[in-house]
């Protein structure tokens, strides 16, 4: 498609985004809040399937980073789509050249949920229960916890995860709360998991609008959707997670907050068993967000979080 001159308003636009029943919802609220700003927008919606929809039983750490982005930025570098959605814990640190993430809308719930079979919360669960997530963040996180419950691999989407749950191959299963509520599920969860000891992933309840760097009509298009306290959080949450090394695979997560001009960030990096656990909160001007995020993964190395992510002992 022919690039617009920069000051020339976009009159079509197309959205390539996955085909989960997640990434409709997330998808259709882009296309709503798009509609409401520009009276007049064509826009036409593209389902791409990605390698982690393609490969449901491997495990996510097994197929790499970007299982589930790779496909729709190679759309957008190819100038088949002009705008990719993206749930954007799910997005490399490290984007392909050329691409940026033009907007982040308002996040939605960031925790952690457990879901239980009989209503049980994560402390009440009987010893050896069987909890289910593909998250080394969460298994660790879930063990550190409990460590005398067993933690099983799970893939799928949540409305799979949700029936093997129910069909008894899991007592309890970890999921993100912005994917349930987004989903209108919220009635699933048993219990909210306070993000300040089940620490969340980076991104977690945040949606990524990425495009072409020099796109500059489409920058201008997107602005009224971008949330600045949201952008800001997770502007500190990414750059703790460079700072440590994007491509690790050891559990770590980051939790960041504004209040007024204060930006409040809390990280953590943990063994794969639970049995260490690093956590230290930093906070500053929410102009210095990635200073702040830099500063928080120091910290937590100066502990000594730097020998599981070498894979030392400590």
């Amino acid at each position: 498609m022919a690039a617009p001159s920069a000051n020339a308003p976009l009159q079509q636009l197309v959205i390539a985004t996955r085909g989960s029943a997640l990434a409709h919802v997330q998808t259709d609220s882009v296309v709503a809040h798009l509609n409401l700003h520009h009276t007049g927008l064509s826009i036409d919606v593209r389902v791409i399937k990605t390698t982690g929809d393609a490969s449901q039983e491997a495990l996510l750490t097994e197929l790499g980073l970007g299982v589930f982005t790779k496909e729709l930025e190679v759309e957008l570098l190819t100038n088949r789509a002009d705008l990719a959605v993206h749930s954007l814990k799910d997005m490399s640190t490290e984007a392909p050249a050329g691409l940026d993430v033009l907007t982040v809308m308002k996040r939605e719930d960031p925790r952690d949920v457990l879901v239980s079979r009989g209503g049980l919360k994560l402390a009440d669960l009987a010893p050896g229960a069987v909890v289910g997530t593909s998250s080394p963040r969460r298994a660790a996180l879930i063990l550190a916890i409990r460590p005398d419950v067993s933690v099983a691999p799970i893939r799928g989407n949540v409305g799979t995860r949700l029936s093997k749950l129910n069909e008894g191959s899991f007592d309890a299963i970890v999921l993100a709360a912005a994917g349930l509520i987004r989903l209108g599920l919220q009635a699933e969860i048993t219990e909210y998991l306070d993000p300040m000891v089940f620490t969340p992933a980076v991104g977690q309840g945040a949606v990524a609008l990425q495009g072409r760097s020099n796109d500059a009509a489409l920058a201008t298009l997107l602005a009224p959707l971008d949330h600045a306290d949201t952008h800001v959080a997770v502007l500190a949450e990414r750059a703790f997670l460079v700072a440590l090394g994007g491509g690790c695979r050891m559990p770590m997560g980051a939790h960041a907050v504004t209040e007024g001009n204060t930006l409040k960030v809390a990280g953590m990096v943990a063994s794969l068993d639970g049995k260490q656990c690093y956590r230290a909160n930093v906070e500053g001007p929410v102009g210095d967000a990635e200073a702040l995020g830099r500063r928080l993964a120091q910290d937590l190395m100066d502990q000594g979080a730097s020998m599981l992510l070498t894979g030392g002992t400590v």
